[in-house]
């Protein structure tokens, strides 16, 4: 990890700050699902596939620690972004939190929760738009029902990874 990125300040939630929870029951154990989201790739494996992510550079030495700088591509149009893994609000999640990128703020907390049956598996997001057409682009990408659709696909694969689906 490079000083100049180590040195981003944590941002604050903005007073505009919008929230999205997804939640499912996924048929696995806390240690089957923690894995699933360790392994390399992960990420890659969880994005949509008419979006294209490049990662430019993964620090990440955890669920809870490290960076990754990554690109998504929506047709011709990149969007850079640089997010800090780091500790959660229970002892089974963590939390990935957007220093660099398309949105005034981001902050996405995935929660385990080991229940009857499985797994609850809770992606629990705030989040906050920039002005301008920066801030208008991702109302139409990052928000809405993108946003729910996204996290369908997601929750679609992390069940049909973990042959629990």
């Amino acid at each position: 990890m490079s000083d100049e990125l180590s040195m981003i300040a944590k941002p604050s939630p903005p007073a505009q700050t919008r929230s999205f929870v997804k939640t499912s029951l996924i048929k696995t154990s806390l240690s089957e699902i923690k894995d699933f989201h360790e392994v390399p790739g992960a990420l890659a494996g969880l994005t949509p596939p008419f979006v294209i992510m490049r990662v430019q550079r993964d620090d990440r030495r955890s669920l809870t620690s490290g960076e990754i700088e990554f690109t998504l591509w929506f047709g011709p149009l990149p969007i850079r972004w640089l997010a800090r893994h780091e500790a959660g609000p229970t002892p089974d999640s963590f939390a990935d939190v957007q220093l660099q990128g398309p949105l005034a703020y981001w902050r996405h907390e995935h929660i385990f929760e080991e229940v009857d049956g499985g797994v609850r598996l809770s992606d629990r997001i705030s989040f906050a738009h920039k002005r301008g057409l920066l801030g208008l682009f991702t109302r139409l990408a990052f928000d809405g029902l993108p946003l729910r659709l996204l996290f369908l696909y997601r929750h679609w694969r992390t069940r049909r990874a973990l042959n629990a689906g």
